[in-house]
């Protein structure tokens, strides 16, 4: 069975998604595991290696033939997925995320550079695949190429004139300049595993939204109303910006910040919110151990005094505070959470899922 890694801040879960579906395999994402008779969730983004091959295995028992699996910089940089060799590689992007434990983005660069010295070492002349069209991807392209692996630029600059770009411009489901990125990432993997281009063109117009990845959810607000796991400033940019070519009306954002987590992102995020929401309700998501007014102050920080900006700490509240206010022709979107059926209160997960309060409003 051959293992494809795929790693970068954002986007990981959709593309691995996307990956196990253009190749008819298993998947190990941060919201399930899909061992082909089974769907579970372990509780990481990448498991440790005791279970990772017991996820294998089960796969392999299934007559599986691949298995797509999110690697994030935690698990590159504890060596988590041990001995495990990978068919090859792709990276999404890498913005401001998780310095509380990399320290600087030059290290956080490092830790996702490493699977792919990893993939070198492993497996020599394997498709490493990099979505080109950040500072990033660029950079990251230009240090995995002395490596002895293929080095494949994709992404909407490198895949312009493609037949799978116009496929997804014409009949994806997936809306977003990032999901064009996502979905042209796992074609080219796709593509080094042999699949055949004309059944990833198939396979475009069935890839629906889900898990939170602005998923639309049926509320009695007059708005319209989606769900997203954005929780950094680089995608909250995207999911808003995506979503405000879309919105007749205002858009609004509901969002906050995680505790214990890195806090420079905080400010960014309150200014990246502001940058394309008309109406924002600031909120709590997950504080942990931290005092969640201290994280909104921050994230407040960085929104324009101009803005429209409705601060509420209680996140059921607030959703429905923005659900009750929309009107007709508004969009909605509560940020952070996206999959996540729980919120952690100094280190009580409480349940809760922004889908299910939202769908629960009454005006």
């Amino acid at each position: 069975m051959r293992i494809w890694g795929v790693t970068g801040t954002n986007g990981k879960t959709t593309t691995t998604w996307i990956l196990a579906h253009f190749l008819g395999g298993g998947h190990v994402t941060t919201v399930e595991v899909d061992t082909g008779t089974r769907k579970f969730s372990t509780g990481y983004t990448t498991p440790p290696l005791p279970v990772l091959k017991s996820i294998f295995a089960e796969m392999e028992r299934n007559g599986l033939r691949d298995c797509a699996m999110e690697v994030s910089s935690h698990a590159i940089h504890q060596r988590r997925f041990g001995d495990t060799v990978f068919a090859g590689c792709a990276f999404t992007n890498l913005t401001e995320d998780h310095l509380d434990y990399h320290k600087t983005m030059e290290a956080y660069f490092d830790a996702k550079l490493g699977l792919f010295r990893h993939l070198a070492a492993t497996n020599p002349g394997a498709p490493a695949a990099i979505c080109t069209d950040t500072p990033s991807g660029k950079a990251m392209f230009e240090a995995v190429r002395p490596l002895d692996v293929r080095a494949v630029a994709c992404g909407v600059e490198a895949d312009a004139e493609s037949p799978v770009l116009a496929a997804i411009r014409s009949s994806c489901p997936l809306a977003g300049r990032y999901n064009e990125q996502n979905v042209l990432l796992a074609a080219a993997l796709a593509r080094a595993g042999g699949v055949p281009e004309s059944r990833i063109l198939a396979e475009i117009p069935h890839l629906t939204p889900r898990w939170g990845r602005l998923e639309r959810v049926a509320t009695k607000s007059a708005a319209e109303v989606f769900v997203d796991f954005a929780h950094t400033d680089d995608a909250l940019a995207n999911v808003l910006s995506t979503v405000k070519e879309f919105t007749r009306g205002k858009l609004w954002a509901v969002f906050g910040a995680g505790g214990d987590r890195d806090p420079v992102k905080r400010p960014k995020m309150g200014a990246a919110a502001a940058r394309f929401a008309d109406e924002l309700v600031v909120t709590s998501d997950n504080p942990r151990s931290e005092d969640p007014e201290k994280i909104i102050a921050a994230i407040m920080d960085g929104v324009p005094p101009t803005a429209s900006a409705k601060v509420e700490p209680d996140r059921r509240a607030a959703i429905r505070w923005a659900l009750s206010h929309a009107r007709t022709g508004d969009v909605v979107v509560i940020c952070g959470k996206g999959h996540e059926t729980t919120q952690e209160v100094k280190g009580v997960k409480h349940p809760f899922d922004d889908r299910v309060e939202a769908a629960a409003y009454e005006p």
